[in-house]
């Protein structure tokens, strides 16, 4: 008698082949998304296969659109033999960056190529209205693409703070007006379908930094984004790190500061280092230094680059406190890279010499700074980056489960 669970011997030899045929199947398709088109016989020295396994894996993958021809490549023999490629249209991946400023939207294939990118600017100024903004604006980069909303396999949002997925909420938004409320997954989930994933901002941007941009290579490194707010992604031995509840990374919260922020009516308090570091603190800094009129962190850069003093004392400023936190990392992490981003990271050139001058006063270590290569694209780029390794995995099962 078979007891459920408890398989009996005919049936486990039967299933055992099975299973090391999906295996197969789904190596190949890996080598194919990573290395791109390949021969046969290249397939199957990479992939320790017999070659005969190779052939029959991949007249499978390609019997269900996971994997097609791609023309004729040179064998070693010296002959043309054909090749063969995971298909990039067997499923398509959304990335989502949600700022303070601009909502922008990557729509790419499963290779990882972009297909469309739509920037808006971000007007919502309560929770539901972005949830709302940000359905409108991931189906319009969608339709723009020529794509029905059902061919999305999956969607990952990057967000400022830290999603909590027991309570469905994000916490330590301080700069998006009611981001924190209950509820607020299951209504984006309502508008973008449940194959969703919510994370911070500053994770992302360090994935996609080690993915396509800055830090390609890099085992452990430190991804910093100052802007309208401040956060810190920590890669180490390759790969992300989080802590205990997700918060790792949230370095707004350092006691590193002029003064503890005042707390405002129905929003969280900010971090003492992010009200020193991040746009405000610029503004702030330009107006003690003497500058007057309608200014933005954006305005006082370009003033520095013009060379106008009370900006670049500004700078400066700006420049000590970002100093304290790299220093901070430094004595804590000990990273090979520290990449700079966000909008006012992205002026390290500016930044830089007063950072120096700061280090060399307060450690005996010296980083290595470099900017972000990703730019505004960063979160997008990483979104995608975390969302191509959930969807390959989606369509492969699909797929494959079907035609078995």
């Amino acid at each position: 008698m078979d007891f459920p669970g408890q398989p009996s011997g005919p049936r486990s030899a039967a299933v055992a082949p099975s299973l090391l045929r999906r295996m197969n199947q789904r190596l190949l398709l890996d080598l194919l998304f990573t290395h791109g088109p390949a021969i046969r016989p290249q397939l199957a020295r990479d992939a320790g296969l017999s070659l005969p396994t190779v052939i029959a894996a991949l007249n499978d993958l390609e019997e269900v659109g996971l994997v097609r021809t791609a023309g004729r490549l040179e064998s070693p023999q010296g002959r043309p033999a054909t090749a063969y490629e995971a298909d990039p249209t067997a499923g398509t991946v959304v990335g989502v960056d949600i700022g303070h400023d601009w909502l922008r939207v990557l729509v790419a294939d499963l290779a990882g190529s972009p297909v469309n990118r739509l920037d808006v600017r971000n007007t919502a100024r309560s929770a539901g209205a972005l949830v709302q903004l940000v359905a409108r604006t991931v189906a319009d980069a969608t339709e723009r693409a020529d794509l029905e909303p059902s061919a999305v396999t999956h969607t990952v949002i990057g967000s400022p703070g830290v999603f909590d997925p027991e309570r469905g909420r994000i916490r330590y938004a301080a700069n998006l007006p009611g981001w924190q409320r209950a509820g607020l997954a299951e209504a984006l989930k309502e508008r973008l379908g449940a194959a969703l994933t919510i994370d911070n901002d500053a994770n992302l941007a360090a994935l996609g930094e080690h993915t396509y941009g800055a830090a390609r290579g890099a085992r452990h490194f430190v991804f910093i984004t100052i802007g309208t707010g401040l956060g810190l992604g920590l890669v180490l031995d390759g790969k992300l790190y989080r802590g205990l509840n997700g918060a790792a990374g949230e370095v707004g919260y350092l006691p590193i500061g002029d003064q503890v922020p005042e707390a405002q009516s129905g929003r969280p308090r900010r971090g003492v280092l992010e009200e020193s570091l991040a746009a405000d603190a610029v503004v702030r800094h330009a107006v003690e230094h003497g500058m007057a009129g309608s200014l933005t962190a954006e305005s006082v850069f370009a003033a520095a680059r013009e060379a106008d003093p009370r900006a670049r004392a500004a700078v400066d400023a700006v420049s000590t406190r970002l100093a304290q936190l790299v220093a901070s990392v430094l004595a804590f992490i000990d990273p090979e890279l520290i990449v700079i981003g966000g909008g006012i990271g992205q002026n390290l050139d500016l930044l830089e010499p007063g950072m120096r001058t700061a280090l060399a006063s307060i450690t005996p270590m010296r980083p290595t700074l470099t900017v972000s290569a990703l730019g505004n694209e960063a979160v997008v780029r990483g979104a995608v980056a975390t969302g191509l390794t959930i969807a390959r995995e989606t369509v492969f099962n699909s797929l494959t489960t079907k035609s078995g």
